[in-house]
């Protein structure tokens, strides 16, 4: 039992570095990969969702993180690269680090996409020593399906979260914390 409580601890303390430390680059290659998997991640939950389709039109930024690498035993991490999208203009690149405490096992990668609804909450993604997911504007999860649900008079979130295409197998029960850190070029 105390070894595992050593790990986790060691494991907590790794992430919490790698959260904060300096941004890494994207390469031309990864950029233009980067940017198709993004445009092929929203076209899927555009198709999945209308609802979604609805909130990108309306969107003041998108945020795409195709393929986001989770693994877990006891501690676990996730990791991924995504584009922040403004229409159909990329303004950006940024990771995702999260870190995970708990009784978790397994592998599994997924797409995450966040809708900013208002300038005011992009502005504090761009600004900030990276946006804390779980801190600051409001954000609502959705699955395609629930999203079905969505209109106008329900959609009142500042950002909206989408989580698709998991592939693999991860059973949890834990506490998180999520990063987004802008890429420097």
């Amino acid at each position: 039992m105390r070894l595992s409580l050593i790990f986790t601890l060691a494991l907590v303390f790794a992430v919490s570095l790698g959260c904060s430390s300096t941004p890494d680059k994207v390469d031309v290659a990864a950029q233009g990969k980067l940017e198709r998997d993004s445009s092929e991640t929203l076209k899927t939950l555009y198709a999945e969702s209308p609802a979604a389709r609805d909130l990108g039109k309306k969107a003041a930024g998108i945020l795409v993180f195709s393929n986001i690498v989770k693994a877990g035993f006891i501690g676990g991490a996730d990791y991924g690269k995504g584009v922040l999208k403004k229409g159909k203009k990329t303004e950006g690149y940024y990771n995702f680090v999260s870190g995970s405490v708990g009784f978790q096992a397994g592998f599994q990668s997924y797409d995450y996409v966040l809708f900013f609804m208002k300038q005011k909450d992009l502005d504090a993604l761009n600004n900030a020593d990276g946006f804390e997911v779980g801190v600051g504007p409001s954000i609502v999860a959705l699955d395609a399906g629930a999203a079905n649900n969505l209109t106008t008079t329900t959609g009142k979130a500042n950002v909206y979260s989408f989580i698709l295409s998991q592939r693999g197998l991860m059973g949890a029960l834990n506490l998180e914390g999520s990063k987004i850190t802008r890429i420097k070029p």
